[in-house]
């Protein structure tokens, strides 16, 4: 019998963590976004919307994190993946969120385990993919 290890959940305090390191990335860039974490279920623990940003960057954080959660996977991993003959260029998309695969969603790992997932959006795609991955960076 195997025993299973308890690994610790993303908690509110992490979920503000990595809000707070990809906001100070974003105004450092002089970017405005929104930021989206999600635990491992999915449930949002943390959100920011930069008020100079479009409505649609809230909804795009979240679609990002919803996609690198459900995918395992940095959504800038994963966008080759739903070009014509890709693995993912038929997914359906019946689940409660449809997926978005633009750079911005990153998993978060804890003890080699998926705990939850950051989303931002607002930026470039690829600004959005690098002030996800510092916040991730930072919690460690």
């Amino acid at each position: 019998m195997t025993t299973a290890t308890a690994v610790a959940p993303l908690t509110t305090r992490d979920a503000e963590a990595l809000v707070d390191t990809a906001r100070s990335a974003a105004e450092a860039a002089g970017a405005t976004v929104a930021i989206t974490v999600l635990d491992a279920g999915g449930h949002p623990l943390a959100f920011r919307r930069d008020d100079r940003a479009v409505l649609i960057a809230g909804e795009t954080s979240t679609r990002k994190a919803f996609t690198a959660l459900q995918l395992n996977a940095p959504t800038a991993d994963l966008v080759d993946a739903v070009q014509p003959g890709g693995p993912f260029h038929t997914l359906p998309t019946a689940l409660d969120r449809p997926l978005l695969f633009i750079a911005g969603g990153v998993p978060v790992h804890r003890d080699g385990r998926l705990v939850g997932a950051i989303g931002v959006g607002g930026g470039a795609p690829e600004q959005d993919h690098a002030f996800a991955t510092a916040a991730v960076e930072a919690l460690g």
